[in-house]
């Protein structure tokens, strides 16, 4: 099997994965009565100009078209794994995007700060403060991720989730795609979307430090404005941690994202995996990659 030079990565959605390849995104979804739709969707990225191909701008425009590409393939596996009477509209999921910003806000930017608001007038320490921003930052995000683990519809989801980097794990290792190879590997991978937070996260310390002692609401304005440069920033490093054969270094700076995929993975089953199978195959097939 030849493999591909593109990096292919992917998302668990409802009863379904979507993969993304270099000029399209696949997304495949079980539907109630055992079949497995596919839905392809094209990524035109000859209109894109050059400055944001550019490292540190080019993780900004991942991020937002990633959210996008998400939000769609999450509407259309909602849709195809429910009856038609339980179909979503496209309001109801602007609806949820705009909760789960909101939420987004509260627990990871506004909470923390108005913690950290009433420590700093006792710390005169800024990177001291920052460091107690980013430890409560990421225990509210450990602790929401154990509170969803909980629920037996995210247990789908995060099992989903092993079967997309178990998927792509196998193709990366030159296997051909099937479920018992699949099976073989981990559910962990480098460049999963929860190292990349984690890594947010791990940046935001370095950064936020860098603008001094602030009021309450311009460390929540700070924080807002400043997502994109994380964005950039974090993007690339998250594709230094995703390398082939990764120096010692990196290898220790990665352990926390993938020990932290232990709350967002959960083992697949065959029918999982085999879902998994599909989207990635569209994607290949569609960037003629032969096999």
């Amino acid at each position: 099997m030849l493999k591909p030079r593109y990096q292919y990565g992917g998302q668990a959605v409802i009863e379904g994965v979507m993969m993304r390849g270099r000029d399209c995104a696949a997304v495949a979804v079980r539907k109630p009565d055992g079949e497995i739709s596919v839905d392809m969707r094209e990524i035109d990225n000859s209109r894109r100009p050059a400055i944001l191909k550019a490292p540190f701008i080019r993780g900004t425009v991942m991020l937002v078209e990633s959210l996008v590409l998400g939000m769609n393939a999450l509407m259309y596996s909602a849709n195809e794994s429910s009856e038609e009477e339980e179909q979503l509209s496209g309001r109801e999921v602007a609806l949820s995007l705009v909760v789960a910003l909101g939420l987004f806000v509260l627990l990871f930017i506004v909470l923390p700060n108005v913690i950290v608001a009433f420590i700093q007038k006792r710390i005169s320490s800024v990177v001291l403060v920052n460091l107690i921003e980013g430890a409560l930052r990421v225990g509210i995000f450990v602790v929401y991720l154990v509170s969803i683990s909980q629920m037996r519809d995210i247990q789908r989801v995060f099992a989903y989730h092993g079967a997309e980097h178990k998927t792509i794990a196998a193709w990366e290792a030159g296997e051909a795609l099937t479920v018992e190879n699949a099976r073989r590997h981990g559910t962990a991978h480098a460049r999963c979307g929860t190292s990349f937070l984690l890594i947010v996260m791990v940046v935001s310390i370095l950064i936020y430090s860098l603008l001094g002692k602030q009021a309450l609401w311009e460390r929540i304005a700070t924080r807002i404005l400043l997502l994109p440069v994380l964005a950039g920033v974090s993007y690339e490093l998250l594709k230094i941690a995703g390398r082939p054969d990764p120096s010692p270094i990196v290898k220790w700076a990665r352990a926390p994202g993938l020990a932290l995929q232990r709350l967002t993975t959960r083992e697949p089953d065959d029918s999982m995996l085999e879902v998994a199978i599909v989207s990635l195959q569209a994607v290949i097939e569609k960037d003629e990659v032969v096999s």
